[in-house]
């Protein structure tokens, strides 16, 4: 029932119909507060096998290729692996993992913007041989350590986001695309098609069709210099609401079909990566300390106008573990306070920092929740991406615990699809109120 992010062989708690999340999150708060309140992950993977389905119903024109980044866990892999999506890697070890699920080469692309030689050397000898590439420099390290390379050229895109910046680290404007082109045929690198990445901070859908019709012009220019094109990769930015999903597929479906008709031997795939896994997960952590800020200051030295207390909790998490992506990008959860509380119980203002005593570590800034104590826990959801990384060496801080779930609905929604007990090979389903040992768990028949 337990996994840990580098088990070989981990649980998945089936649940009968009536139990849902709450309920498996309660028992191991219960458990938790028993045994050492250390923070955990609870993973639904039915949720994947659910956005799987929605991916199919809205874009079932795009391949996915998930950006194995995002969230590597074990299980997370090997149920997209089963699902048939294909992987989008940043690095030798991503690749390892997804081969050693029996993913085929076909089915990874080696997406690093600035790539080690030897990880090059790496994606050559194991036959991954689709990788992206926006810069001369790149060009040069894979012509002379990947001869068999199959180049996706990474175009610049433009949002409206006010992070100009950001939008142009990466990707080749179209000027730099020729001069790039030319230079593929003076090495003899093969260009097989084109990516391009729109941002998930990006609200206007409306800025695909601009890279559309640049992705078009490098298409047109390519084929100038001889090259055969095949490969158009839209890149991610997908958030995983399938009213999103809708959104951008009502704006590209139809210039795909001028652009790139159906027909034209042009395969269309994408890298979603927050989009499959985000919601799957919830984090719970615990409060191990706990401050009374003067009634007229809040942590900043903030006026909070009111006679009343404000607060200043301590977690067992932070910044240096499953709240990475706080320190580049908004936190996109809302704190829930397990225990239960009156509807007309008092709120305050509250203030949520990691365990490291370091400035950075500041979780939320400023929140209203009834008052805590320490012990009590917290729950957020929505934290499936970027956050199961190994911890930084900080004290002594234990990675969180991940308990994987599915229902029982979900478990032969996936048999429909045609995948087996057999077929997850290193998946043990032990009922939810039984925990096995791995010699004493089962297959689930349907």
């Amino acid at each position: 029932m337990k996994g840990f992010i580098d088990d070989a062989n981990y649980f998945v708690s089936l649940l009968d119909e009536g139990t849902n999340l709450g309920d498996v999150i309660d028992n191991y708060v219960n458990e938790h507060t028993l045994t050492g309140k250390n923070a955990f992950f609870v993973g639904d993977l039915g949720k994947i096998v659910k956005k799987h389905s929605q991916w199919q119903n809205v874009v079932a024109q795009i391949k996915p290729f998930y950006t194995v980044k995002c969230n590597s866990t074990p299980a997370v892999l090997e149920i997209l692996a089963a699902l048939g999506t294909g992987f989008a890697c940043s690095s030798k070890t991503e690749m390892a993992l997804v081969q050693e699920l029996g993913v085929s080469p076909e089915n990874i692309i080696y997406i690093s913007p600035c790539k080690q030689v030897s990880q090059i050397k790496y994606a050559a000898k194991v036959g991954v041989n689709i990788m992206t590439c926006d810069s001369e420099v790149e060009l040069k390290k894979i012509a002379r350590n990947h001869p068999n390379a199959k180049v996706l050229l990474h175009i610049a895109t433009e949002d409206n986001t006010g992070d100009e910046e950001g939008n142009m680290k990466f990707g080749a404007t179209l000027k730099n695309c020729r001069h790039i082109l030319e230079c593929a045929k003076e090495l003899d690198v093969q260009i097989t098609g084109v990516k391009f990445h729109v941002s998930s901070a990006c609200k206007e859908s409306q800025v695909y069709v601009h890279a559309l019709s640049d992705a078009r012009c490098v298409f047109d220019m390519a084929g100038e210099f001889g090259f055969t094109m095949n490969i158009l990769d839209i890149g991610g930015g997908f958030t995983g609401t399938e009213f999103q999903l809708e959104e951008v597929n009502h704006v590209i479906s139809p210039l795909l079909d001028v652009y790139f008709p159906e027909g034209s031997g042009i395969k269309i795939i994408s890298e979603p990566g927050s989009y499959y896994v985000s919601s799957a997960f919830t984090l719970a952590v615990n409060i191990i300390a706990k401050k009374v800020v003067e009634s007229d200051k809040f942590s900043s030295g903030e006026k909070t106008g009111s006679d009343e207390p404000a607060f200043v909790y301590y977690m067992n998490d932070g910044v240096y573990g499953s709240f990475a992506s706080k320190l580049s990008e908004d936190l996109n959860t809302i704190p829930e306070v397990h225990k239960k509380y009156k509807d007309d119980e008092p709120l305050f203002t509250s203030s949520l920092w990691g365990p490291s005593c370091d400035e950075l570590d500041h979780i939320v800034e400023k929140c209203l929740l009834p008052e805590l104590n320490v012990g009590d826990w917290l729950i957020f959801d929505n934290m499936g991406a970027d956050s199961l990384h190994e911890p930084s060496a900080f004290n002594d801080r234990q990675r969180p615990a991940i308990y994987y779930m599915m229902s029982f609905s979900d478990w032969y929604e996936m048999q429909d699809a045609g995948i087996t007990s057999d077929t997850m090979k290193n998946f043990f389903f032990v009922p939810s109120c039984i925990q096995l040992s791995q010699e004493d768990s089962f297959s689930t028949e349907a």
